[in-house]
């Protein structure tokens, strides 16, 4: 009994010294971190997936698969979002393209530095579009030029082929796959015009894959075959199987109540800075401070909140406003009428408006859609201003008036032209009073009546002082009188 209860506890001993060490091994392995990126692509979503990578990004074990869902968007943000991204060494990043990844978000999977695709997912087709006065037309050149460059880094960063990633963005290109023997490669129309003819001889086969006019697009199995797609399959955990992280720790992380707050505020900051500024207007022409300056300062609030909290507005746009506003207090309270405070506020104002739309003061050359960006904004805050001048004179002139019918009063329905109160009545003075004159009245001077110094007039004559005289009538204020000796003659 006692050698049996003995080899009890070495084994106990054993078992929990191995679920000790097989615990410590099992937290010190690699957790992978599962990060939605669905939606727009948009600054709102650059500052939540910077959140999230500068928070992991200095963790060794954590692994970031980015869980694909979009359809693209601004190409600034997906800028900032592919420089966020390759911070981490590539090794650790990885693309799940869990439903769709077009255009911007072609370029934010691209990104990482492993790719792995769902089956019955797309992804590519990522030519730049602008607003035009016609409609959304494709960017020019020089901003495919931009994309081309940034699609080639990626393209080497993580053994894509260049072609093939760049005819993502360009119609122009024609590429091709060419077959030396048992070696494969992509090349575009040009390279393979600049082949030699001996060189053409050595080539087995060639055939289009991309053929002019169009840009390449791929689902799962053509990212496969193209070298894009580690392999098609059919669930995440599959996926992660895949890539040797199938029984790892895993952790799902989505845009926190802020940043989803954000994100949905952002379609309806243009009516914020029309009704934020029109009732800035109206409360300005009104007296006092009351329902339309709080209306203004909380959607103007929001605007300015919305964009601090995506990074596009920081302490510079803030100086800029309350040096705006200091301007515009002083047109109003100190300069009389409007002048150079008055303009001068104006454009700051709109200087800082426009400042807090973006990340940059002046755009860049090198990235050409700056140049747009910036002419969009100016079109926003300016549209927005006139938006909120007729939104705000309209209810200066048609709402606040018949306010008057819904609020309970008093209110003056009449108007005070009749109203008036004659001097001579609150002083007890009529017709038939007597007194004397203290002045030469020619006709005007001063008479006493009932022991009050009064103005009063005569009918044309003159009277010296010290003459008895008696009120002969009185009209519109104005006291008449006449000598006592006049009335007798009467």
């Amino acid at each position: 009994m006692l050698l049996e209860r003995k080899i009890l506890r070495v084994r106990a001993s054993v078992l929990f010294f191995v679920l000790i060490f097989s615990g410590t091994a099992y937290a010190a392995g690699p957790v992978v971190h599962i990060i939605s990126v669905s939606g727009t692509v948009e600054p709102g979503m650059a500052a939540y997936l910077k959140r999230v990578v500068s928070s992991l990004e200095k963790d060794e074990s954590a692994i970031l698969v980015f869980a694909m869902n979009t359809f693209g968007g601004r190409v600034d943000a997906a800028f900032d979002i592919v420089e966020t991204i390759c911070t981490v060494p590539r090794q650790r990043t990885i693309a799940y393209v869990e439903k769709k990844a077009i255009s911007a978000g072609t370029l934010i999977a691209l990104s990482a530095g492993s790719l792995i695709m769902k089956e019955n997912t797309l992804i590519g087709d990522c030519a730049p579009m602008i607003q035009t006065s016609e409609g959304h037309k494709e960017a020019g050149e020089k901003t495919q030029t931009v994309l081309r460059a940034q699609f080639r880094t990626l393209a080497k960063r993580n053994n894509y082929s260049q072609v093939l990633a760049e005819s993502m963005v360009s119609k122009s290109m024609e590429v091709y796959k060419i077959t030396r023997g048992t070696h494969s490669e992509y090349m575009d129309k040009t390279q393979w015009q600049e082949l030699s003819e001996k060189e053409k001889k050595k080539i087995t086969g060639k055939s289009t894959i991309v053929s002019q006019g169009e840009l390449l697009t791929m689902d799962d199995k053509e990212a496969f075959e193209l070298g894009f797609s580690r392999q098609s399959v059919t669930t995440l955990d599959q996926a992660l199987g895949v890539l040797g992280y199938g029984s790892c720790k895993k952790v799902y992380i989505t845009e926190n109540w802020s940043e989803n707050f954000v994100r949905w505020i952002q379609p309806f900051l243009p009516i914020l800075m029309i009704l934020g500024i029109g009732a800035v207007y109206t409360e300005i022409k009104a007296p006092g401070f009351g329902i339309p300056g709080l209306v203004g300062i909380i959607c103007l609030g929001l605007v300015f909140f919305n964009q601090y909290l995506v990074g596009l507005a920081n302490y510079t746009e803030i100086l800029v406003f309350i040096i705006g506003f200091l301007l515009l207090g002083m047109e109003m309270f100190v300069l009389p009428g409007f002048g150079m405070a008055g303009i001068s506020a104006i454009i700051v104002l709109a200087a800082g408006l426009v400042l807090s739309f973006q990340d940059f003061v002046l755009p860049d050359p090198s990235l050409p859609w700056q140049s747009n960006l910036m002419i969009n904004n100016l079109g926003l805050v300016m549209g927005s201003a006139f938006g909120a001048l007729v939104v705000s004179m309209s209810v200066v002139r048609f709402a606040l008036p018949k306010l008057s019918k819904v609020i309970k009063g008093p209110y003056l329905d009449a108007t005070l032209q009749d109203s008036h109160a004659e001097s001579t009545e609150a002083s007890g003075i009529c017709a038939g009073d007597q007194g004397i004159s203290l002045t030469t009245l020619r006709p005007s001077g001063k008479v006493r009546i009932r022991d009050r110094k009064v103005d009063a007039v005569t009918q044309g004559n003159f009277i010296d002082p010290a003459t008895p005289v008696r009120v002969a009538q009185i009209t519109a204020g104005h006291i008449i009188v006449e000598t006592i000796m006049e009335k007798r003659e009467k």
